[in-house]
């Protein structure tokens, strides 16, 4: 396993569509498993392919729920339900983050690591992680869609995130 490097706004390869996977290939395995090291390192929620410069319909999420990793290939959402406004931020575009609106609860369909497909609820969180790894599958990121300007997070802001007592600052998908 290994780092990739993260691909920051601006680069032109999170403006693209991403390919289908037809048949999970050893190289894509390969891919998967150094997206969750490469989120992991950063401290990440949520990574897509195009992130790390690979433009597969792939990501890897994980909100620390009972699931463990979400790795999802070639995923769509099925539905939507309700709405929530919240901070988000991304690690394509670190120490930023606004406020976003998403659907409260979303269906997301997609195939496992065998090519198997499954449905993932998702609520809350889980359901903005979807939504924004999706958005970059399609070329799209959240800062088209936020609401207002962006604003600075402060790295202190994120070390309360992590003991829970968050002040209400942005999740870097």
């Amino acid at each position: 396993m290994a780092l990739r490097e993260i691909r920051l706004e601006g680069d032109p390869v999170l403006t693209k569509e991403c390919k289908a996977v037809k048949d999970l290939t050893e190289r894509q395995k390969v891919l998967i498993e150094d997206m969750l090291e490469t989120m992991y390192d950063a401290d990440g929620v949520g990574l897509a392919a195009p992130q790390v410069g690979v433009l597969r319909r792939i990501c890897v999420i994980d909100v620390g729920d009972e699931h463990g990793p979400y790795i999802l290939i070639n995923p769509k959402i099925i539905s939507k339900e309700g709405e929530q406004t919240g901070q988000e931020g991304c690690l394509s575009v670190p120490g930023k983050a606004g406020n976003v609106t998403r659907p409260m609860k979303v269906k997301v369909e997609a195939k496992d690591l065998d090519m198997n497909t499954q449905t993932y609820e998702g609520e809350g969180l889980l359901a903005r992680a979807f939504c924004h790894e999706i958005d970059h599958l399609d070329g799209h990121m959240y800062t088209e869609i936020a609401e207002g300007p962006l604003y600075e997070v402060r790295p202190e802001d994120e070390e309360d995130e992590e003991d829970g007592s968050n002040n209400g600052n942005g999740d870097d998908l």
